[in-house]
């Protein structure tokens, strides 16, 4: 099994390259859908959330009011490692137990919005970082997910710096161009990968 980290800043293309990955044969571990998953009405995730943080982060659903909690802890460091500390270890067992049932020959794409913030790139046989321009997510930021310049850039600041996320990188994928240019560099990026996952085989 070869096992691959994929991360890029915001607006950085991650689920279309997870997307196109997955369509040649990758198992994608999407971690922001795990962390979705563990917060379920129901599950010990939301308990445990529900009781370091109020039933006020709930919707009237029942369900993880994830904006009211992202208010909470955007600005409040020790309020996100609470949160983090919850989160996290229920991620990871969930990821782990996605890849142990992926096969010895599979190549298991771990799609991680903040492995260099974490300091996770050891944790992969190698990682994919997918690079844009600063400019180029600020535009994809306001113009396709509907956010104010100001809110673009909090988010944007509130990540690791391109330069500290280029550092973890074995292979990069530069995303500033077209979907089709983004489709060619996939492609080259996935017959990397298969030889890899083939030569650590023999």
């Amino acid at each position: 099994m070869l096992k691959v980290g994929l991360t890029g800043g915001i607006g950085s293309g991650k689920s279309e390259v997870s997307r196109l990955l997955a369509s040649y044969g990758a198992v994608i571990v999407d971690a922001d859908k795990i962390a979705r998953e563990v917060v379920v009405p129901g599950s010990p995730g939301l308990a445990a959330v529900v009781a370091a943080f109020g039933a006020e982060v709930l919707a009237e659903d029942g369900t993880l009011d994830r904006p009211k909690l992202g208010g909470i802890v955007f600005n409040a460091p020790e309020r996100l490692r609470a949160l983090n500390a919850i989160v996290h270890p229920l991620v990871r067992a969930r990821s782990a137990e996605l890849e142990s049932a992926a096969g010895p020959d599979a190549i298991v794409v771990h799609d991680v919005p903040l492995l260099a913030e974490n300091g996770l790139a050891s944790l992969y046989d190698l990682v994919v970082v997918i690079d844009v321009a600063p400019e180029t997510q600020l535009d994809r930021l306001v113009r396709l997910r509907g956010m104010t310049e100001s809110e673009a850039r909090a988010r944007m600041a509130a990540q690791t710096s391109r330069e500290e996320r280029l550092k973890v990188a074995d292979l990069v994928i530069d995303n500033d161009g077209s979907l089709e240019a983004l489709e060619v560099q996939v492609g080259r990026v996935w017959a990397e990968l298969r030889e890899r996952a083939s030569a650590a085989r023999d």
